[in-house]
């Protein structure tokens, strides 16, 4: 007992203890060699310590995996999982070993649940090795060069620099790229990517390893891109390359820079996903994904469960049916989807008249699912008769494709907003229990309500007709497809010669007018279009297709010679500019009207760019040009003579238009210009918004304020984002919307257009759909903000003739410098 006194003897038995007890981690810190093994919450690291191999739980998961994680970020994120499907509770008994010449995972039971199943001659000197890639690798001694195994030819969900899809000719097999099941747990998901068996060079995704929802395109050897990915174009993270020889063909990317830590994940959203590691904010930026639209995966929502776009949860149980599994839809896996509520009733007493008392409930504005059965029926009637002779008949439809009706769950069912979806937009009637129904007893006062509104219906028709034969009659406009060719005497009489006008732009003046039947009409009167008559007319029928809620609509126009009008619903509350840029402290808008504002711009944009027949770019984005109706609705105007280039190109070559102040850097240097200008200028106006002034202002001392570069560094240096708020609105704004909005703004202004997020993705981040990470300061907002004493700038119309004097720095970026030129030009 003295001896233990003894400072040396107490140090050597410390010493013994730490030994006996790791010893099994004594060969190297990236290395588990024959003698070792790894437990509890042992690690080893590669020899950059780019990467760590060990036991994990994800999220708030009680199972233990042994996974590969990155080492230099604050976030765990896996990229490998050993045992996905064998998961352990009790990771101080289990062991991960060579065993046999294997690497094995033996649980707390000393059965072994995961094995790298290899054969090996001399299994005493094999050794598992963490490569500075990612990479798992079993060799047969620590200085043998070829690998008897490694994880990276045996991927999970995460496609890692240097790695390879394949696909085995000779078995006529591809490696799956595997999403996990949810957030928490890494078992095989429902969604996989694979290079396409058939032999296309495509890689194609697939739900339950069956159905195909998405194909790459084939692979283009001269663009060096997949046909239907041109996102790649604009790729500056990944250098991808094709190999094929006689035994397989497979694709590989490299990252250009080392630095860049970034990842290509099968993501349980059924999307594949591109990220990168920003560590100024911590967090992962998701670059793109593919399909582009949620509810574009196959199934995603479940049997019985319906997608919806537009913001979060995107899926629902049709009516009459509930979750299934509460747990799983909190972690966003919806592969589980709804069951009925009520059973039916030919199910409850199989001896009663099949089907007699289940009843059907309209669902309008769907996708339809696929496996129908055509019926032969020549009513509604008879179709839906025919699904009630069947006690697994589920739904019927009846249209101008016929009857169809389906005897199996409903998979991929997608509602629709009908906004713009006509044309994939059906009505499906589903089969329900009668006591999902209201009591008969309330039969009378459904009559009732029936006649009462039919009575109505015509009551409106009739009116309808004598107001139409009445506008005919006095102005008699031709119709042409969904819009009214009016005469220029009829707009000149609806607005008493034009006489009370409204405000005007680049391309001419608006004026308030009223019509016969007195609806109120905005007419805009064009000048400077220099356009023969079929193209006028082309581009104007092409435009009154487009039809939005966050949309001014073009009811009309007139083309008479030279003189070219537009005639657009009237807006009562005016444009943004003036609800925004005013001084009356009582007449300020309310932080969550900007909010809805902003979203609701975002929305009609998302829609011109995304989901029109062809791709619209307004080309002249700011707050003149966002018009409010009679509830602060925005609407998105003056798109009428917009740039329309068709959905086979990302590009086009245009004479420069918009407002200087809002130009994006690419209209200033003469490139072809994308959907991506509209989203620098809808930036540029989001930091109007939040400040409530324009976003350049002389200040006292001479020099030029410039809001966007003060949000660009109270945003980076997490700095106080109320103080950016409009003063008028004393504060009161959520903190986490205002510094998304702030966030969104930074990024949709960045200088390098691959860099800023499409429309589409603005609308998710500012619905909390998906997360917005801090943005670098771009170079151009540095150098004005550094050089701001030198530089004037200005927000008045690109078709201004007056003349301005300008004076910049020599040191001035090329962005700088690039919209003086265009400001002098």
């Amino acid at each position: 007992m003295d001896n233990m006194k003894n400072p040396w003897l107490k140090l050597a038995v410390l010493l013994f203890m730490w030994v006996s007890l790791d010893c099994r981690l004594s060969f190297g810190a990236d290395t588990i060699s024959a003698n070792q093994s790894l437990s509890g919450d042992q690690t080893i690291v590669s020899s950059g310590g780019n990467f760590v191999l060990g036991f994990f739980s994800p999220g708030n998961s009680s199972n233990y995996y042994i996974g590969i994680w990155y080492g230099k970020i604050s976030e765990q994120t896996s990229v490998w999982v050993a045992n996905r499907e064998t998961p352990v509770r009790d990771i101080r008994s289990s062991e991960l070993k060579i065993s046999d010449g294997n690497l094995v995972l033996i649980n707390g039971s000393g059965v072994e649940i995961w094995s790298t199943d290899i054969r090996t001659s001399n299994s005493s000197s094999v050794v598992a090795v963490l490569e500075d890639t990612g990479n798992l690798v079993l060799r047969d001694g620590p200085n043998s060069s070829a690998p008897l195994w490694q994880s990276i030819d045996h991927p999970t969900h995460t496609w890692l620099p240097g790695g390879k899809l394949s696909l085995n000719k000779r078995t006529n097999r591809s490696q799956l790229l595997t999403s996990w099941k949810n957030s928490e747990d890494p078992a095989p998901g429902l969604y996989s990517l694979e290079l396409d068996p058939a032999g296309t060079n495509s890689y194609i995704i697939r739900w339950n390893r069956t159905r195909q929802y998405w194909s790459s395109g084939p692979w283009d050897e001269q663009s060096r891109i997949f046909r239907d990915v041109p996102e790649m174009r604009l790729n500056y993270i990944y250098n991808f390359s094709f190999h094929s020889n006689e035994n397989e063909s497979y694709f590989t990317y490299s990252l250009y820079t080392t630095e860049t830590i970034s990842r290509f994940i099968m993501d349980y959203s059924g999307q594949i996903k591109q990220l990168s590691w920003l560590e100024s904010s911590r967090q992962w930026n998701l670059f793109w994904s593919q399909p582009r639209q949620q509810c574009q995966v196959y199934a995603f929502c479940g049997a019985f469960g319906s997608c919806t776009e537009g913001g979060l949860p995107f899926c629902s149980c049709l009516s009459g049916f509930h979750v299934k599994s509460e747990t799983n839809w909190n972690l966003s896996d919806f592969s589980d989807g709804c069951e009925r509520t009520t059973r039916l009733q030919c199910e409850e007493d199989p001896g009663r008249v099949t089907g007699k008392t289940d009843k059907f409930r309209e669902s309008p504005n769907v996708r339809l699912p696929e496996s129908a059965r055509s019926m032969s029926a020549e009513s509604m009637s008879e179709c839906e008769s025919s699904c009630l002779e069947y006690c697994n008949c589920t739904a019927y439809a009846y249209d101008s494709d016929g009857c169809r009706i389906w005897m199996t769950e409903l998979l991929d069912l997608q509602q629709f907003s009908g906004d713009g979806s006509n044309g994939r937009s059906r009505t499906i009637y589903i089969r329900l229990a009668a006591s999902e129904f209201p009591n008969s007893s309330n039969n009378n006062g459904i009559i009732i309500g029936a006649v009462a509104g039919s009575v109505g219906l015509v009551l409106c028709l009739v009116v309808f007709g004598i107001l139409r034969w009445r506008r005919q009659r006095m102005i008699n406009p031709k119709v042409e497809g969904s819009l009214l060719a009016f005469g220029y005497r009829d707009l000149q009489s609806a607005t008493k010669n034009f006489s009370e006008k409204l405000g005007g732009g680049g391309f001419g003046s608006v004026f308030k007018g009223t019509l016969p039947d007195s609806s109120i009409i905005a007419v805009k009167q064009l000048e400077s279009i220099n356009q023969g008559e079929k193209q006028f007319r082309s581009e104007v029928s092409t435009i009154g297709t487009v039809q939005h809620v966050n949309l001014v609509r073009l009811r009309g126009f007139c083309s008479d010679g030279t003189r070219k009008l537009l005639v657009y619903d009237y807006m009562p509350n005016g444009s943004l500019d003036a609800n925004l840029f005013h001084e009356e402290n009582s007449k300020a808008l309310a932080w969550k009207t900007r909010y809805q504002i902003a979203l609701g711009t975002a929305r009609g944009l998302t829609y011109l760019h995304e989901k029109c027949r062809d791709c619209i770019i307004h080309c002249d984005i700011k707050p003149e040009n966002i018009l409010l109706d009679a509830e602060l609705c925005p609407k998105v105007a003056d798109f009428g003579l917009a740039k329309i280039i068709g959905r086979d190109f990302s590009r086009v070559l245009t004479t420069m238009r918009g407002t200087r102040g809002y130009l994006a850097p690419e209209w200033i240097s003469g490139v072809a210009i994308t959907a991506k200008a509209d989203v620098y200028s809808y930036g540029m106006m989001l930091f109007e918004i939040v400040s409530g002034r324009r976003n350049s202002e002389q200040c006292e001392e001479g020099k030029v304020r410039f809001f966007p570069t003060s949000v660009a560094r109270v945003i980076t240096e997490d700095g106080d984002v109320l103080s950016l708020l409009d003063p008028r609105l004393n504060g009161d704004a959520p903190v986490d919307e205002l510094s998304r909005m702030c966030k969104v703004a930074c990024w949709c202004v960045q200088d390098d257009e691959t860099h800023r997020p499409s429309m589409g993705q603005v609308v998710q981040i500012l619905e909390g759909v998906l997360d917005v990470n801090v943005p670098p300061i771009p170079r151009s907002l540095q150098v004005l903000a550094d050089n701001s004493e030198h530089i004037i700038f200005f927000t008045e119309s690109s078709s201004s003739q007056s003349s301005q004097t300008r004076s910049y720095t020599s040191n001035a970026s090329s962005q700088a410098k690039s919209n003086t030129s265009s400001a002098s030009s």
